[in-house]
């Protein structure tokens, strides 16, 4: 699945923010959302990645997709409860 394929219902762009910043703006937007929707992650904080790969483990959202794209990491999840 390429980045053009996956449909998401909302995006969040959390560049320019630092821990713990990226992964409260996410829990606040995925607290938004009904069950079954997937949201877009952009982030260039490098401990992203890390900190919102065990947030999605914790909460039973589904990594549909990660991408590196220079130094910004998009992230597709899927809210599963």
């Amino acid at each position: 699945m390429t980045e053009n394929e996956i449909k998401y219902d909302s995006s969040l762009d959390t560049r320019g923010l630092f821990c713990p910043e990226p992964l409260f703006e996410v829990r606040n937007l995925s607290e938004t959302l009904e069950i079954g929707q997937c949201f877009k992650v952009l982030a260039d904080d490098p401990a992203a990645e890390e900190d919102l790969k065990r947030w999605a483990k914790r909460t039973d959202t589904k990594l549909v997709e990660f991408l590196k794209d220079g130094d910004d990491l998009v992230f597709y999840f899927k809210k599963m409860k």
